[in-house]
């Protein structure tokens, strides 16, 4: 018979109380940090999981970090393994100098679940072995089978948002449908809401059809056509990034409850990129903001909005060029009307854009302030837009807002695709002209392309294109390459050069990408003063539209000295569309 040592009896006595107030503490430090240091009870887990018996494993080394509950001694000891007051001493004291003398631990007995395990008998020998520092511990493990995964990080709470994933696939058996669907989400009360999309994506699918259509067939259409198209986006804009404890699922309900907002509100159609963008531009906006709101303010008041910096060149185009799946560029068109004949004019201008796109228009009154919202004036020029655009087979709503209307312009401008404006007050000649023109602000604060539009609007069959090499430029050739394609656009490009010699291979760029993207243009250079150049070409030439980018330079260098697209907005007869 084998005799106790007395001496290591005595340390592993020691160990076992430092072990335990060891778990002691993580209690406590539990109570500040709201991350809880219980272990998860089998039983409660596999009913609200509806877990079913699986297979025998066998015998084999599991991470001792993967196990994280117990069959029946789940509040013996911490996540950790820890021992609590209520444990047997003398047990723990003799499994630990059981694992000096035999030179480890007999195998436990588990349950597997997902990555995680579930300690049927050895609950002891865990912990000994966590406290000896132990990575693996020996095992015969029984699969266990849910519908739902469980990962190593699984909390309590968490569990309540596992139960509704369940009840989720229950109803929907999306897993079924769709193997490689992944919808988590990290709150409770989610997976209802989700069920609430499903659902009415099935009623509209079926009003659209003219029949009765099985429930899973509107499942798998609405994983296909309404979630994913999303969560793609999502991944794409790399908005994920500013949000480390959501989900791609938590966005996208978000982004569905902020477009659903945004359509109450406006009365639009609201694309689910569009809410995307903007929600987008406005966490990066706000998570690079260095400065605090006190300070924030003060640079408002003290800085004109027309020296405010712009949203960077070529944004909207990496935005449209990702998101867009089919040949149009111009989904949605901004009109906004003040009901004087210029705001006419550009609309009439819109549906042209509209009918060639197979676009919709979303048009904006602005008034004052909120009491002006229902007068009359207001509501005359909504019957007046829904009639023009009803005329002319083109969807359209018009929204009536209150504020500013040049900072209301810009905001509105991320939820569409083209600004057409009425060019009736463009900057002036004068630095405080140009200081407090409301066109040049919007301009150059605008998140779209702006086409300014005078008092006349044109059939826009051909469009002279100045082209200088910039990136501002680089952004209307783009545009102009797009619809000299899809509008079938005659297209003449010019770059002029002011005192300077003519370099022939800022035209050359502009040809070697119109070539690749197979259209046909005429090319000049000039030599002379770019603004009259410019307007003299278009005038000769008789076409339709000028296609330029926008501001280049500092703001404030802008506003002093002056700009090519000031010149020619002032000084065109025809529509200009200015590339940001």
């Amino acid at each position: 018979m084998n005799s106790i040592n007395p001496e290591r009896q005595f340390t592993a006595v020691n160990d076992f109380y430092r072990a335990r107030n060891q778990g002691v503490l993580r209690e406590i430090i539990a109570r500040f940090t709201g991350k809880s240091t219980e272990l998860l009870s089998y039983e409660e887990v596999r009913q609200k999981l509806k877990a079913y018996a699986g297979v025998e494993k066998g015998l084999r080394d599991i991470p001792l970090d993967a196990i994280v509950g117990s069959v029946g001694r789940y509040s013996d000891f911490t996540r950790d393994f820890l021992p609590r007051v209520n444990v047997d001493k003398d047990r723990w004291s003799r499994i630990k100098m059981a694992a000096y003398d035999a030179g480890g631990l007999p195998p436990i007995e588990v349950y597997q679940l997902g990555d995680v395990y579930f300690v049927i008998d050895g609950n002891h020998r865990v912990s000994v072995a966590r406290q000896l520092g132990a990575k693996t511990i020996q095992a015969y493990v029984t699969e266990v089978r849910s519908r739902v995964t469980l990962t190593p990080d699984i909390q309590p709470d968490d569990l309540i948002i596992k139960a509704e994933y369940v009840e989720f696939l229950d109803h929907t058996r999306l897993d079924l449908l769709r193997p490689e669907s992944r919808l988590e989400v990290s709150t409770p009360g989610k997976y209802p809401i989700l069920e609430q999309h499903i659902n009415v994506h099935h009623y509209y699918l079926e009003q659209e059809q003219a029949t009765e259509l099985p429930y899973q067939y509107a499942v798998q259409d609405w994983y296909d056509n309404v979630y994913t198209p999303v969560v793609q986006a999502i991944r794409d804009s790399g908005i994920l990034h500013y949000f480390p404890q959501r989900t791609e699922t938590d966005l996208y309900l978000w982004i569905s409850r902020y477009r659903q907002e945004l359509e109450d509100q406006l009365g639009w159609h609201i694309r689910p990129e569009s809410a995307l963008m903007e929600l987008t531009a406005r966490t990066i906006t706000d998570k690079k903001n260095i400065l605090s709101r006190v300070g924030e303010r003060l640079l408002e008041s003290i800085t004109p909005s027309t020296l405010e910096a712009g949203p960077e060149t070529g944004q909207w185009r990496r935005q449209n060029v990702t998101a867009r799946q089919e040949n149009q560029l111009f989904l949605d068109v901004l009109v906004p009307l003040d009901g004087k004949d210029g705001g006419w004019h550009a609309l009439s201008q819109a549906i042209e854009i509209a009918r060639r796109e197979n676009a919709q228009l979303s048009g904006l009154h602005i008034v004052a302030d909120e009491d002006q919202i229902h007068e009359p004036e207001s509501e005359a020029i909504r019957t007046e837009f829904d009639r023009r655009c009803s005329e002319q087979n083109i969807p359209g709503h018009l929204a009536v807002e209150a504020g500013d209307i040049t900072r209301l312009i810009t905001s509105r401008a991320s939820l569409t695709d083209l600004v057409v404006t009425s060019l009736t007050y463009p900057p002036g000649t004068q630095p405080l002209a140009r200081l407090d023109s409301g066109f040049r602000e919007l301009i150059q604060r605008c998140p779209r392309p702006v086409l300014a539009v005078p008092h006349v609007s044109k059939p826009l069959d051909s469009a002279l294109l100045a082209y200088d090499g910039s990136p501002e430029a680089d952004e209307a050739l783009f545009i102009a390459a797009y619809m000299a394609a899809k509008w079938k656009l005659a297209l003449n490009v010019i770059t002029v050069f002011e005192g300077e010699k003519v370099e022939p291979e800022t035209l050359m760029r502009a040809s070697v990408y119109l070539e690749e993207q197979q259209v046909t243009a005429s090319y000049n250079a000039h030599n002379g003063p770019i603004a009259k150049t410019i307007l003299d070409v278009a005038e000769n030439t008789q076409v339709d539209m000028i296609i330029m980018g926008s501001y280049s330079l500092n703001p404030i260098l802008e506003v002093v000295f002056g700009s090519t697209v000031d010149h020619v907005l002032r000084a065109s007869h025809i529509p200009v569309l200015i590339c940001r």
